[in-house]
């Protein structure tokens, strides 16, 4: 008797922790750009910390000569979170004349302070620009200007541009401090749990 006793409290036990949980709130109001919002943010405080964590002496660094050094990921990044999230909705960016006219490669030489303000500043107008997003106004049309060339794409191409773009420099800025012996953000300890 004793054996199918424990034996159904095995059983019940679980039925009864799950039954204490709060019924789910169901799904969110825009689900697709509620997880583009959120996966997006997360990389760029790991990207805003990452290059926190790199000294200005490694901002000339890179791997291979035919690699980009951290500073010119740092520029094209800036200037790509503008590209892409400009295309979010009617709020545009303003960016300086500074940074429009002055070449990728020279911009790459700023020093680290100038470089990580204006990567936060556009970090900053990405999440702003987010707010104007929802799942019925991703397929429309937005006009993507790349130089004098210009097309139509759906919005939603450039909200998942936008997030694979990062990820990939996110990637990119973790080798980097790997092989200078520096740990990304996504490596580090996490802290303990209350």
């Amino acid at each position: 008797m004793k054996p199918l006793y424990v034996a159904l409290l095995v059983l019940a036990l679980p039925a009864g922790v799950v039954a204490q949980q709060p019924a789910p709130a169901g799904p969110p109001k825009d689900p697709i750009t509620t997880v583009f919002r959120g996966r997006t943010m997360t990389y760029q405080r790991n990207l805003a910390q990452a290059f926190d964590s790199i000294p200005e002496s490694k901002f000339g660094y890179k791997p291979t000569p035919a690699q980009l050094t951290i500073g010119y990921i740092a520029q094209h990044l800036a200037s790509d979170n503008y590209l892409f999230c400009n295309a979010f909705g009617p709020m545009k960016a303003t960016i300086d004349a500074k940074d429009t006219t002055t070449a990728d490669s020279v911009k790459a030489t700023w020093p680290r302070e100038e470089l990580i303000t204006k990567l936060k500043a556009s970090f900053a107008f990405c999440e702003a620009a987010f707010a104007q997003l929802n799942d019925g106004n991703l397929g429309e049309m937005v006009e993507l200007r790349f130089g004098p060339n210009t097309r139509s794409v759906p919005r939603a191409q450039m909200v998942l541009g936008h997030a694979l773009d990062i990820a990939d420099h996110y990637s990119q800025i973790a080798n980097y401090m790997r092989l200078n012996g520096i740990l990304p953000p996504t490596a580090l300890p996490r802290p303990p749990r209350p």
